[in-house]
């Protein structure tokens, strides 16, 4: 039961994460092509506007009004270049890496799925054989340490202390794998009380 609860759990999850990070990268590119798309309209009805708006964000980088001014005469007179170039300036977007809603929804899986299987890993093991008493702590305890692992690594990345990041991944999955328990206990309390 517990190893087909943690099947369930995995697809149901791995799905759900993907399907969320889709939906979520896909408005959040829907919402920058849609800026860039004003920024072209912009660039072809008010050009004179454009050109001063670019003016402007060179003087504040430290160009003189005369260095400025050349410059930004030049990136307008190209409006391929004027587009991305405004994308970039004013928008603070990349026009190349806007991100991929399926590169996203792929690796919410793939990090989900990886994720979801630790736990129920040791009664994979055991499928065909009778689970060992300490089947759980083994989960547990496979569990935690890859908690820690992560955590420490992300510190690592992060350049904060490792045992800080060690300890808090650990304490937020043992909290979050606590009120999966604590959900998981109740329901089955009232599906047994219906029986």
């Amino acid at each position: 039961l517990i190893f087909l609860a943690g099947i369930a759990g995995l697809l149901a999850g791995s799905f759900s994460m993907a399907t969320g990070e889709y939906a979520s990268m896909r408005a959040q590119r829907d919402s920058y092509e849609n800026d860039i798309a004003k920024e072209a309209i912009e660039l072809a009805e008010w050009p004179e506007e454009e050109l001063e708006e670019l003016n402007l964000i060179y003087r504040a980088k430290g160009l003189s009004e005369d260095e400025a001014d050349k410059i930004s005469r030049r990136v307008m007179a190209d409006p391929e270049v004027a587009l991305d170039t405004m994308t970039r300036e004013e928008l603070g977007l990349d026009p190349s890496s806007l991100g991929s809603p399926w590169g996203a929804a792929f690796s919410s899986l793939l990090a989900f799925s990886l994720g979801a299987l630790v736990p129920i890993l040791p009664f994979i093991l055991t499928v065909n054989s009778d689970p060992t008493p300490n089947i759980v702590f083994w989960s547990a305890g496979l569990s935690g340490s890859l908690l820690l692992v992560l955590g420490g690594i992300l510190a690592f990345l992060s350049g904060n202390r490792i045992w800080v990041g060690s300890i808090r991944m650990l304490l937020l999955g043992g909290l979050a794998a606590a009120v999966t328990y604590s959900v998981g206990l109740l329901i089955g309390d009232s599906v047994s009380g219906l029986g």
